[in-house]
């Protein structure tokens, strides 16, 4: 046993690394592995059902981060961007695919519909990894993309709620859709009752303890009820999984449980498309192999040519609508977890022979993706294409407005610092776990979150950027504490410059030496005002003021004594 993990975590290490080099993402690597390692590959490992539970929590995970991403406010925002631009390309897409899908295939009309919606989803982490390495999430292409990715998220709440329609049953189109509009409302409304009023609470209570161990709990805990009571209703227990993000993602923790539950999620993700490669029937695969290369064709050309005439009737110059299209046309997760979903379901919409071949035609779209960017950023390197085009600013309508300053701590430093940053309109967000202080702070107007600050995935989701923060303002009155926050801001922002309050001077130094430009001690300032103010009330003029202020500050107060220093 000891040796099939080494083979197996080895296997895994190459094709992490050599795709990642290749840039192609980390799933398909996991896919891989799965085959590899498979009874149609080395024979490893069984396909029991320790592998099985592991894919089903997998499952699960990847619809709760699904439904964490889904945020109603921000929905919202981008209402017109999302279901304009994103509805207009699902439908084209599947309109494209449907009477091709139903004039090639002996499926039904409800088998061939669900194929069509599933293959017009793209693959939203694969897509939105892209975008972040070419650096185009702030671009106009990119937040087009982003745009549909998100409806295509919002679209699986009435796909999954109509699988049980898929199976093949005999029903009425029209209330059947009735039906799914009135259930996906019903969610939706239940997402904003229960997460403000019920989940808000509950979790501000966990967050009290201070206790990770709780805090995931209480996650785990909230994706197993809520999957436990659709499955109960007669819906996919993914739904549920979905619903619990949803509900999540309307509350105030929500940045701080994706930081918590990321390294969770991905360890399940990974055993769900593991899971997914050992169960892939590879004999049946290289006997369709034909078939799969045609699928890929012309799933690809498909989706490329609707997405392009999208993006052109919505008035995206040609280079762009080139480009979202290459970047969109693979199949997704969505499309892999729907026919896992169905699969361990037992829903036989479509055979289990077409399952496969769209599940391999899926996976090789999605690993296709990287190479055409490569070919088209080639193409216009060498001004072989689109030469005469310049690149279009951003159209930021919609859009968050990304802070510049970054407020680590809400005590009474950081509340002045935030009521200064609001007086002068500069953009910011304060992060602290005291979940008085922040809710008093909103109920005041403040931009304050609840979020570890020295955890690097939170202050990432909260906009710490290398290039784009102009300053992090550390007001934690714990010392140890703001030197992990400094460290760790350092980690994702080398060159932000970094503001820090300290209690003496020996904090002061501490702080300076891992990177703080400025540190001021507390005890020192605020005996030093009072000192000024006394020789003002004595009749000193401010110059002379001003001159001992300076001459105190100077060489870090290297003007005070060692008792001093040391009394501090």
């Amino acid at each position: 046993m000891p040796l099939s993990f080494l083979i197996f975590f080895g296997i895994l290490f190459v094709l992490v690394c050599f795709l990642r080099a290749a840039r192609i993402g980390a799933l398909v690597a996991f896919l891989a592995a799965g085959i590899l390692s498979g009874p149609f590959g080395l024979n490893l490992f069984e396909m029991n059902q320790t592998w099985q539970l592991l894919g089903d929590m997998g499952i699960l995970f990847l619809w709760f981060n699904i439904g964490l991403e889904i945020n109603m406010s921000r929905l919202w925002s981008m209402r017109k961007t999302i279901f304009g631009l994103g509805a207009s390309q699902v439908l084209t897409v599947a309109v494209m695919l449907f009477p091709i899908l139903f004039g090639i295939t002996r499926w039904s009309v409800l088998g061939c519909i669900m194929v069509a919606l599933i293959l017009a989803m793209s693959s939203t982490s694969e897509d939105l990894q892209l975008l972040s390495d070419r650096n185009e999430l702030n671009t106009n292409v990119g937040n087009q993309s982003f745009s549909i990715l998100l409806f295509q998220d919002l679209l699986s709440i009435p796909i999954l709620a109509m699988l049980p329609v898929f199976a093949g049953k005999s029903f009425n189109f029209g209330a059947t859709a009735i039906d799914v509009a009135v259930l996906s409302l019903l969610l939706i409304i239940s997402v904003v009752i229960v997460g403000r009023f019920i989940l808000n609470p509950l979790l501000k209570r966990v967050v009290k303890l201070k206790s990770r161990e709780a805090l995931l709990l209480t996650v785990m805990l909230n994706i197993v009820i809520w999957a436990t009571v659709l499955d109960m209703m007669g819906l996919p227990v993914g739904l549920g999984a979905f619903l619990a993000g949803m509900l999540m993602s309307e509350t105030i923790y929500r940045h701080q449980i994706s930081a918590e539950i990321s390294p969770y999620s991905m360890l399940f993700l990974a055993f769900f498309f593991i899971a997914l490669g050992m169960g892939l029937n590879v004999p049946l695969l290289l006997m369709k192999w034909k078939y799969i290369l045609v699928g890929l064709g012309g799933l690809v050309f498909i989706k490329f040519m609707a997405l392009f005439m999208v993006s052109r009737v919505r008035g995206m110059l040609v280079p762009d609508a080139v480009f979202m299209a290459l970047m969109l046309s693979q199949g997704g997760e969505f499309g892999l977890l729907m026919l896992q979903t169905m699969k361990t379901a037992g829903i036989n919409a479509i055979p289990a022979t077409s399952s496969e071949v769209l599940t391999a035609t899926i996976i090789l779209s999605i690993m296709t993706t990287p190479m055409l960017l490569a070919m088209y950023d080639f193409l216009r390197r060498r001004g072989w294409i689109f030469a005469a085009y310049r690149p279009r600013s951003l159209d930021r309508s919609g859009l968050e407005i990304a802070p510049k300053v970054i407020v680590l701590g809400f005590g009474r430093v950081g509340q002045i610092v935030s009521k200064l940053m609001e007086q002068n309109c500069v953009p910011y967000v304060a992060i602290d776990m005291d979940v008085n202080a922040i809710v008093r702070g909103r109920e005041k107007g403040y931009n304050v979150v609840f979020g570890n600050c020295k955890n690097a995935d939170v202050l990432r989701n909260f906009g710490l950027h290398p290039r784009k923060t102009a300053a992090v303002i550390v007001a934690l009155d714990n010392a140890e504490t703001a030197k992990d926050a400094l460290l760790t801001v350092k980690s994702i922002a080398p060159r932000v410059k970094i503001f820090a309050r300290a209690r003496n001077l020996a904090d002061c130094k501490t702080l300076r030496k891992y990177g703080a430009c400025n540190a001021l001690p507390e005890t020192i300032e605020t005996a030093a005002v009072l000192g000024c103010r006394a020789l003002r009330h004595m009749g000193m003029p401010d110059t002379k003021i001003h001159s001992v202020l300076n001459e105190l500050r100077e060489n870090d107060y290297a003007c005070l004594d060692d008792s001093v220093k040391l009394s501090e």
